[in-house]
C-alpha cells in the first residue's frame, strides 16, 4: 500500500438503509467485547499456540457471558498475532488490527448489508491468514468502497465469479472451521477498504504500528455498518 495514496474522506452512508451482517436479536442476544491487547494477561502464549485450546477459550468466555457473539478489534494493537510468522517481518511485526472480528460458531451465516458485486475471492491458506476470503464492491451515494469478509468456510467460495451481483440481505457466506479459516477459532473478520490498489482476494487486515495513520484512513471503522446489525448492543 502507498501511504500517500490513501483517501482523505469518510464513509458516506447518509440516508441509506443498511442491512445486517449476521443474525442478531437485540431483545435476546448479547455481545461480549474481547480484548486482545497486552493488557489481557489471561490470554497466555500456551493458549494462543494451540488453535483448539484457543477456540475453547473463546467459546468458554461466550458461554459464561451468555453471549451469542464476541466482538471487537478495530484499531486494536494486538498481541495475538505473535502466534503466527505470517505477521512477522525483519523490520517491524504487524500487530494493529484494521477490521472488526465477530466471534461465533462455525457455520454462522454472513449476510450482505447492501447491494454489491464480487470484486474478488481467494483461499488464503497459510497459518494465521484469512483462509477463505471474499471481497465485495459497493457503490453507495456515489462513493465506491469494499468490504473484506475473512475466515469463511470453503463452501462460501463455491460458485462465485468476479462481477457477480449479490443482493442486499443475501446469506452469501458462513464462518469457517479452523482448517478452512487460517487456523483460527471460528469468526468473521469484517473490514472496510476504500482503495484495494492491486489486491485481489486479499488485503492487509493487520498493519505495522508505524503505518497506522495511512491504513486506518484507507480502512474506516466498520461500526458504521455493524451498528445496524447490533444496534445498542454494539460497544
Amino acid at each position: 500500500m502507498q501511504e500517500t495514496a490513501a483517501p482523505n474522506h469518510l464513509l458516506n452512508l447518509k440516508g441509506v438503509e443498511i442491512g445486517k451482517v449476521v443474525d442478531f436479536d437485540l431483545s435476546t442476544d448479547r455481545l461480549y467485547p474481547f480484548n486482545f491487547t497486552v493488557s489481557n494477561t489471561e490470554l497466555s502464549p500456551e493458549i494462543l499456540a494451540d488453535t483448539a485450546v484457543f477456540s475453547d477459550w473463546i467459546t468458554d468466555h461466550l458461554s459464561k457471558a451468555n453471549a451469542r457473539y464476541g466482538i471487537g478489534g478495530y484499531d486494536e494493537h494486538r498481541t495475538i498475532y505473535a502466534r503466527s510468522h505470517h505477521f512477522d517481518s525483519d523490520e517491524e511485526p504487524r500487530r494493529l488490527h484494521l477490521g472488526v472480528d465477530i466471534w461465533g460458531p462455525a457455520g454462522t451465516k454472513v449476510y450482505n448489508f447492501y447491494d454489491a458485486e464480487v470484486h474478488s475471492f481467494k483461499f488464503n491458506d497459510h497459518y494465521g491468514d484469512y483462509g477463505a476470503t471474499i471481497i465485495l464492491k459497493y457503490t453507495i451515494n456515489g462513493q465506491v468502497f469494499h468490504a473484506l469478509y475473512g475466515h469463511l468456510s470453503l463452501d462460501s467460495l463455491t460458485g462465485l465469479s468476479v462481477g457477480q451481483k449479490i443482493a442486499k440481505g443475501t446469506a452469501f457466506a458462513a464462518f469457517g472451521i479452523p482448517e478452512e479459516n487460517g487456523h483460527w477459532p471460528p469468526h468473521l473478520h469484517f473490514q472496510l477498504i476504500f482503495n484495494l490498489y492491486t489486491a485481489h482476494g486479499d488485503y492487509p487486515g493487520v498493519c505495522q504500528f508505524s503505518q497506522k495513520a495511512a491504513f486506518l484512513l484507507n480502512s474506516p471503522d466498520p461500526s458504521a455498518i455493524l451498528k445496524h446489525t447490533f444496534k445498542a448492543a454494539l460497544i
